[in-house]
């Protein structure tokens, strides 16, 4: 039977489909999570196009008041406050300029026109109105902010500052004055915000007279801090601080960042859109908020993944084991079945052999009998000594059995009684069981024949059994008779004779020397020592075991 791959590999196996759950788990989750992250990615996208909209439509409304305050101005000689006033009411700065700090108006100047402009201020506002800095030697123009609504204290503090004496505002009036159009300057930091440092930008439109030549009459513009500019692109979203954005300005050499709001978020995923204020361009960066190593769905995938990894190894060395015992049992099983079929075998064998000693004896002693009489009783002596033999080898379980218990137990019926004496000596020799059966049956007929007409038949009789190693594989033994009465010279040949030269001394593989002397009959029997056969348990040993089974051997 084939070896499954479990059978053959009980640990790698497991270990194998533990391995291959979890990597098909992790491929699982690396495809979610790049789900999540393209989702992620559109989202941001989604959401730094809004806001750029958002912003663009709020600097555009701004760009439109402006416009609008332009094209008003110009049709008026002069930029009273009440004009001023009038207009920033229509506009409601307080709904419709979120993100701006108001809307302002900046006359255009010469140096020589400041001093004039200053005394018409206290005339007209009521208030003193200084212009600083004081032009600079070789500036031939002032812009001086006059008006700035709503009319607060912060707005108050940016009163009377020249915003062309600051480069990056009066590279905006330049850009402005060229393209007669709103446009952004770059960042700065407010007039309003006194000490602080905070970047904002603004949106200028010149206002022309209505008049031949178009002299400049000023600027109208509108000032914004960056960030709240950025907050209001939300519209009171609760979003506005989950996540980082930030507003860059594009205009300059290198990309400033004006704005931001929400935590850092130096290695989250961004998504970025640009956008055009007033003709300047300007970018939008939203940062992923911060999440988990994994979202909930992968989470959830690599728990359930990593579960039924473990649970399929858990399962897999089960049923290795289960395999490995079934192939156990298998084997003890196969191995039962040998050695029955091993003792059947071997009590076949030793069943044929007994017979055929059965049917031998049978057919010398009908042979020799005279009468039914003397025929029972030779033949119920022989299978006596057969069945003397055969209870030492069960003693044994059919193992060795020492000469000394074989010549014992056949000589035992005869020795009884104070005139037979029966003497026996020698080293301890182990007889293999087949060859124990044959001197058994030699003793027997031997003590048979020294009971009837020998040693054993009178009184003062004498037997003496010796044995010996003549070599490491031979025993000798010796049955020798005094004592008794003469034997005769001519005499008939029996059954104990034939039975001694011919069946046990072929079973035994060496002739039987038998000698009648007139003193008494003296026998020597050469027996091998050999070791009893092990039965054949392995299916291997079968062959050899039916073939050794029809030999004569030591099994």
């Amino acid at each position: 039977m084939s070896r499954s791959w479990l059978d053959r590999h009980p640990r790698a196996a497991p270990l194998l489909i533990f391995f291959l759950i979890a990597a098909i788990t992790v491929v699982s989750v690396m495809a979610i999570e790049r789900g999540e992250n393209a989702r992620e990615q559109v989202r941001l996208y989604r959401q730094a196009e809004g806001l750029t909209a958002a912003l663009s439509r709020r600097a555009a409304t701004t760009a439109a008041y402006l416009r609008a305050g332009s094209a008003l101005f110009e049709t008026r000689g002069t930029v009273t406050p009440e004009t001023f006033r009038r207009f920033s009411a229509e506009l409601k700065l307080d709904q419709n300029f979120r993100g701006a700090e108001g809307i302002g108006w900046a006359p255009a100047l010469r140096p020589e026109q400041v001093p004039d402009f200053e005394r018409r201020a206290v005339e007209e506002s009521r208030r003193v109105i200084t212009v600083t800095p004081q032009p600079s030697v070789g500036i031939d123009l002032v812009v001086p902010i006059y008006y700035l609504q709503p009319d607060t204290p912060e707005n108050r503090r940016a009163i009377g500052f020249d915003m062309y004496s600051q480069p990056v505002r009066r590279e905006a009036i330049n850009a402005a004055l060229r393209t007669r159009q709103p446009t952004a300057s770059g960042p700065v930091v407010l007039r309003q915000e006194e000490s602080g440092s905070a970047p904002g930008f603004l949106i200028y439109m010149p206002v022309f007279a209505n008049e031949p030549g178009q002299p400049l009459k000023g600027f109208i513009y509108s000032p914004f801090r960056s960030e709240e500019f950025l907050r209001a692109a939300f519209a009171g979203e609760a979003s506005a601080n989950q996540h980082r954005v930030e507003l860059i300005d594009l205009g300059t050499a290198t990309a400033t960042l004006v704005a931001a709001i929400g935590p850092d978020a130096r290695n989250a995923r961004t998504a970025s859109a640009r956008m055009m204020i007033a003709g300047r361009p300007f970018e939008v960066r939203v940062f992923s908020a911060g999440q988990p190593m994994l979202s909930p769905l992968s989470l959830a995938t690599l728990l359930f993944g990593m579960a039924v990894a473990v649970l399929l190894m858990v399962m897999a060395r089960l049923l290795a084991a289960q395999v490995r015992e079934d192939r156990q049992r298998l084997a003890w099983f196969e191995e039962q079945n040998s050695i029955r079929d091993s003792l059947t075998r071997e009590l076949n064998h030793r069943v044929k052999n007994t017979l055929a000693n059965v049917l031998s004896i049978i057919a010398l002693t009908r042979r020799r009998a005279s009468d039914l009489d003397e025929f029972a009783d030779s033949l119920d002596g022989r299978i006596r000594a057969l069945s003397a033999t055969h209870d030492l080898l069960t003693r044994s379980d059919w193992g060795t059995t020492p000469i000394h218990d074989v010549i014992a137990a056949e000589v035992a019926p005869y020795a009884r009684g104070e005139n037979r004496v029966v003497e026996s000596a020698g080293p301890d020799v182990e007889l293999a069981p087949n060859d124990a059966l044959s001197l058994g049956l030699a003793i027997h007929e031997l003590a048979t024949n020294a009971a009837k007409y020998g040693a054993l038949s009178q009184a003062g009789g004498k037997v003496k059994i010796d044995w010996e190693l003549a070599a490491d594989n031979l025993a000798r033994v010796k049955w020798v008779e005094t004592g008794g009465p003469p034997v005769p010279e001519s005499r008939s040949r029996g059954f104990g004779t034939d039975l001694l030269q011919k069946i046990i001394a072929h079973e035994l593989r060496h002739p039987v020397e038998l000698d009648f002397a007139p003193t008494g009959v003296r026998c020597t029997l050469v027996i091998p020592v050999r070791e009893p056969r092990p039965f054949a348990i392995r299916a291997g040993g079968q062959n050899k075991a039916q073939t050794s089974a029809s030999e004569p051997a030591a099994a």
